[in-house]
C-alpha cells in the first residue's frame, strides 16, 4: 500500500518516524514500510541515535557509504520502495495531525498522481528572534491548498507529497544536476512537461529546520545559481519561474546590466537588511534578481 521516504543527513528523525510508524501501524496494519536512509552524515552520534528506527516493525534504517545528493538518495529510496505509493517527507518536517497518514489515503484513487500536502511554520517563541528564512517561508510557502492550486506546479514542494511509483519511474529526481537547490523546482517543470497534474490538498507538516539567516542567504544564492544553470543548459524555459523571466525583460529593456551593478556595489547593504530582525522580503526578490543579473553580465 505505502512506502514511506526519507532521506537524511546529519538530523536525528526519530521523533518523526516514530510519528508516522504509530500513525501507518493504525491506518493500515501491516501495509506500508518506511525507509530512512542517511546520505553518509558525518555527525555519527547523530547516526547511532537513527539506527534504533531499524527495531521498529516495518522500518529500515540505512546508511549510504559515500555522499550522494539530495536529488540520488530519493532515486535510490524509491527504486527500493516496495508499494506503489510513496511518501516522501524531508527530515526535518513533522506531521501536525494525527490524521495525516489516513488524510493522504483518502485521497488516494486508482488514476495514479501527484499529491502536495502543504508546510506550515510554527509561531516562534518568546525567546527566539525571526529570522529570514522564517519571514519567508510563512509569507512564501505556507500557503493553503486553495493559494497553491492557483500555481499549482511552482508551489509544489518536495518535502511533503505523495506520488505513484509509475509517475515516478517516468519523471525522476535529475541526478546529473550540481547539488545544489531547486531540485523540486526542476521536478515540477518536468512534472508539467508530461502533463502530470499535482493534486493540492489540506495536509501539511511543519518545517522544523530553520537555518539562521546568513546560512539561508548563502543557500539562496545557490538557488539562483542553480536556477541560473537549468536556464542555460535547457532544463527549464526562462518563463517557468519569476526571476528568469524578470530577467529575460530587463535583459530585453537592456537594464539587466543596473541591476547587475546594484548587487556588485550594494550587496552588503542588502545583506545587513537581510541579517537583521525585520527583513524586508522586497529587499530579498530585488537581491536575488540583481544576483541573477550579476552572474550573466560576468559571462
Amino acid at each position: 500500500m505505502l512506502s514511506v521516504l526519507i532521506p537524511t543527513y546529519n538530523y536525528n528523525v526519530v521523533s518523526l518516524v516514530e510519528h508516522i510508524h504509530k500513525q501507518c501501524s493504525i491506518h493500515l496494519n501491516s501495509n506500508f514500510e518506511i525507509l530512512i536512509y542517511d546520505d553518509c552524515s558525518s555527525d555519527k552520534t547523530i547516526v547511532n541515535q537513527n539506527q534504533t528506527l531499524s527495531a521498529l516493525e516495518n522500518c529500515d534504517f540505512k546508511v549510504l557509504s559515500k555522499n550522494i545528493g539530495r536529488s540520488a538518495i530519493r532515486n535510490k529510496l524509491a527504486q527500493n520502495a516496495k508499494y506503489d505509493w510513496l511518501l516522501f517527507l524531508d527530515a526535518d518536517v513533522m506531521p501536525i495531525e494525527s490524521v495525516f497518514i489516513s488524510n493522504y489515503i483518502e485521497n488516494i484513487t486508482e488514476e495514479p498522481s501527484v499529491i502536495y500536502g502543504g508546510i506550515l511554520y510554527q509561531e516562534l517563541k518568546n525567546i527566539e528572534l525571526p529570522s529570514l528564512r522564517w519571514h519567508y517561508g510563512r509569507k512564501r510557502e505556507a500557503l493553503n491548498h486553495i493559494q497553491r492550486n492557483k500555481n499549482n506546479y511552482l508551489s509544489f514542494l518536495t518535502l511533503n507529497f505523495l506520488i505513484h511509483k509509475s509517475i515516478f519511474n517516468t519523471v525522476k529526481f535529475n541526478e546529473d544536476i550540481p547539488n545544489f537547490r531547486h531540485e523540486d523546482t526542476l521536478f515540477s517543470y518536468n512534472l508539467m512537461q508530461n502533463k502530470i497534474p499535482v493534486k493540492h490538498i489540506n495536509n501539511p507538516t511543519y518545517h522544523l529546520g530553520i537555518e539562521d539567516s546568513k546560512t539561508f542567504i548563502k543557500k539562496s544564492l545557490e538557488s539562483v545559481e542553480a536556477i541560473n544553470l537549468f536556464i542555460n543548459t535547457g532544463l527549464i524555459e526562462p518563463e517557468y519561474t519569476r526571476i528568469s523571466h524578470t530577467y529575460s525583460t530587463l535583459k530585453k529593456l537592456r537594464l539587466d546590466f543596473i541591476f547587475s551593478n546594484l548587487y556588485k556595489f550594494f550587496n552588503s547593504k542588502f545583506e545587513k537588511n537581510l541579517l537583521s530582525s525585520k527583513p524586508s522580503l522586497f529587499i530579498f526578490d530585488l537581491y536575488r534578481l540583481c544576483y541573477y543579473c550579476y552572474l550573466n553580465r560576468k559571462k
